[in-house]
């Protein structure tokens, strides 16, 4: 192969691993509007990482975060509690994901993840009243390959606002 080659079937390759992120980060997004929260946990590895963060920790290397999750089996029992046993009034969401920016393009493996970010919004709607938009961010991710396709090593929701609407129940 000729150098125009190589370089031609790296921009695919780029293009199939941008492709491949969007469509897991639409297929996730999706899991959680229509609240299929089983789901969710399935999108991690089992030893996986979950952050929920305020951007003025992040930024400053401070480690508090508002949700923090250490594997798949934390995942589950978070669905378990907002499932069967944390009383709310009811509400929808409606998450919106921008392209993702490949930041790492490892080999999609644990010691080697592929790194990547996005931005998104989450809007809420109760019953009988109007949407308001609920929280705003940036997915940070670590991306591995397996069998079942890419799945997250681990996701920090970056969030802007510096207060979250009343509590967080449903997954970002």
């Amino acid at each position: 192969m000729n150098t125009t080659e190589l370089a031609g079937q790296a921009d695919l390759q780029s293009l199939l691993l941008h492709h491949a992120i969007d469509r897991f980060n639409a297929d996730y997004a999706a899991a959680l509007d229509q609240r299929r929260f089983d789901a969710w946990p399935e999108c991690f590895t089992e030893d996986a990482r979950y952050w929920v963060q305020a951007r003025e920790n992040f930024d400053r290397g401070l480690p508090l975060a508002l949700l923090a999750l250490e594997s798949q089996g934390m995942l589950r029992d978070r669905i378990y509690g907002t499932s069967h046993t944390i009383y709310h009034g009811p509400y929808y969401t409606r998450h919106v994901v921008s392209p993702a920016r490949v930041t790492a393009a490892g080999a999609g493996t644990a010691a080697d993840p592929i790194r990547a970010e996005a931005n998104y919004a989450v809007f809420r709607t109760k019953p009988g009243s109007v949407s308001e938009v609920y929280n705003v961010g940036r997915y940070i991710d670590a991306f591995v390959h397996t069998s079942a396709g890419l799945k997250l090593l681990e996701r920090r929701c970056v969030y802007d606002s510096e207060m979250v609407l009343n509590s967080l129940i449903y997954p970002i």
